[in-house]
């Protein structure tokens, strides 16, 4: 089941997004998050842009949102997108089921939807193009996590 986030989510969003940040580079947040840190992000999002959590047998197995890509009024029709998969759970299909719902909420107000991803990630990769997404730019070393310097890519969906 898809649902919207509700702030008694914050606990299980902290845990599945606390495991890449310890151990990948897919974010490049260094430091756990608090539940009470994630609450305040889920109170934070003043934008009303869709957070979504896909939950099995009540139990949260992934989440994704979207916030603004930039503040300057001209960039209003997009946004940029995020998604985590509880660990051992990707390749179940979870995340093309939750992606797929957050772009179908984001169409009917947004034009072109963006999504970076730190480099290599296969998996993100390939979930992107899948749903359409198309590589636009390619950012040599921008990231440094875990001693080491990382790429990010940006792929770009036009609705």
């Amino acid at each position: 089941m898809i649902r919207p986030i509700e702030i008694e989510d914050a606990k299980s969003i902290a845990e599945i997004y606390n495991h890449y940040i310890v151990n990948t580079v897919v974010t490049f947040e260094v430091s756990p998050l608090s539940t009470q840190e994630m609450e305040e992000r889920i109170l934070n999002n003043n934008t009303n842009l869709p957070w979504l959590v896909y939950e099995n047998n009540s139990q949260i197995m992934g989440y994704a949102y979207a916030t603004d890509w930039k503040t300057r009024r001209a960039y209003k029709q997009t946004v940029e997108t995020t998604i985590y998969i509880k660990a051992h759970e990707n390749g179940k299909g979870i995340g093309s089921i939750l992606y797929s719902e957050l772009i179908n909420q984001l169409r009917k107000n947004y034009h072109a939807i963006i999504g970076g991803i730190s480099l290599p990630n296969e998996a993100s990769i390939a979930l992107h193009e899948k749903l359409g997404f198309e590589k636009v730019a390619h950012f040599k070393e921008v990231g440094f996590k875990f001693n080491k310097r990382i790429d990010v890519g940006y792929w770009e969906l036009l609705v």
